[in-house]
């Protein structure tokens, strides 16, 4: 049974990077907000690699800074490490890049989040989305409580008709098993919106008391102190180091003597995958030649012995998986604490987004984030992105 549950200006679905910045951004500019999640303990939840910035991101997080957002000032009180990568090469390439106690970046967002006034939180599943004369009017969540708004932010991430892949299992789910979104994808296209279908994946997270740091090499922070926001006061933080390792070619013998369980290989994925962050089995497959891939070893925070294997993105099956880290050296008695795992997502096609990223379809909507495809690879003559052949690109309008 429908109820009405009250009325808003702008309405976000979906509390990870995005959602948060949307949200904040709306109530800052005096619009009364409600932010909608499914889980209120993971806001800005960092499911894959728990860092901010790098090559090309590092400049991203210091425009929204500069647009009074809040994912800078975040990180700079979270952070555990922080430094300037490929200060070998030229200054365009140079990037700093924080590895983020991830629980602790979290439970600020939600400090922040709580704390911000016109903005109001709230618990629960968008199943709907109502228009009228091709404009939004409201939205209903599972339990029936229907909110209506002038405008909706989408911000749902991996989450829609999520599908968790690891090997031979697979299940509904969203990162870090959670639920998925399920009704919403049919909502969305009753009102014509066109959705794809993307992967991502993230890899398998290890005990550091089961690790040999001695057969790595170690990677600390920088010792200037750096911040990514322009308003933080100077860190006074100790920083933990991350560490890199190299798979071996009984890594790779491994993977290809297990390609046939491999769900990217046996079509069981039918999603596309990131064009610039490939699954590790795919890259054994495609790169055959190299004897060996970089890895890195990175803390998820100062109170868990919980480490991320950065490179190692993986859907292969949980024994493979287990056989391939004690590969690696430093690994060898390695004990796994998550599979590492694939996910498929329904995306929203982004030729559909004007400039503004407002629908075209559905005045009012709009759409930020991972939904837009921003960390998938599609035919991109389909989204309207054309290749010169001169190693550039335009968007096309349509």
């Amino acid at each position: 049974m429908i109820y009405e549950a009250g009325r808003y200006e702008i309405i976000v679905i979906g509390a990870g990077h995005a959602g948060c910045e949307a949200a904040l951004a709306s109530a800052r500019m005096g619009c009364r907000t409600l932010l909608v999640t499914m889980s209120v303990e993971y806001i800005a939840l960092m499911p894959c690699n728990p860092s901010i910035g790098g090559p090309a991101k590092a400049q991203l997080v210091r425009e929204i800074d500069a647009l009074g957002g809040e994912m800078g000032v975040n990180i700079d009180k979270s952070s555990i490490q922080m430094r300037m990568i490929n200060t070998g090469k030229g200054p365009a390439v140079q990037a700093l890049r924080a590895q983020a106690d991830k629980h602790e970046y979290g439970r600020e967002m939600i400090k922040t989040i709580l704390g911000q006034p016109k903005l109001d939180l709230l618990m629960a599943e968008v199943e709907d989305i109502e228009t009228e004369d091709s404009m939004v009017k409201a939205v209903v969540t599972r339990t029936g409580a229907r909110y209506e708004c002038q405008a909706i932010v989408l911000t749902t991430g991996t989450y829609l008709k999520g599908r968790i892949i690891a090997g031979e299992v697979i299940y509904d789910g969203g990162p870090g098993n959670q639920f998925p979104a399920v009704r919403l994808s049919d909502s969305l296209k009753s009102m014509g919106i066109k959705l794809g279908r993307f992967k991502t994946g993230t890899p398998p997270r290890i005990d550091r008391k089961t690790v040999d740091f001695t057969r790595m090499e170690e990677q600390p922070g920088d010792e200037y102190p750096w911040r990514f926001s322009f308003i933080s006061p100077p860190p006074q933080r100790e920083q933990l180091s991350c560490w890199l390792t190299h798979s071996t070619p009984e890594t790779h013998r491994i993977v290809m003597e297990n390609i046939d369980r491999a769900p990217m290989f046996t079509g069981v994925i039918q999603g596309r995958g990131p064009r610039y962050c490939p699954s590790f089995e795919d890259k054994v497959v495609r790169f055959s030649h190299k004897p060996s891939h970089q890895l890195f070893i990175e803390p998820e925070g100062r109170d868990t012995d919980e480490m991320y294997v950065q490179g190692l993105n993986t859907s292969l099956p949980e024994d493979v998986q287990i056989r391939v880290l004690r590969s690696i050296p430093g690994l060898e008695n390695v004990h796994m604490i998550r599979t590492g795992y694939a996910i498929e997502y329904d995306y929203v096609i982004p030729s559909q987004a004007r400039l503004t990223l407002e629908n075209k379809v559905v005045a009012g909507l709009f759409t930020a984030g991972q939904i837009n495809g921003t960390s998938g690879s599609h035919s991109w003559d389909k989204c309207g992105i054309k290749d010169t052949g001169k190693g550039a690109f335009y968007i096309e309008e349509k």
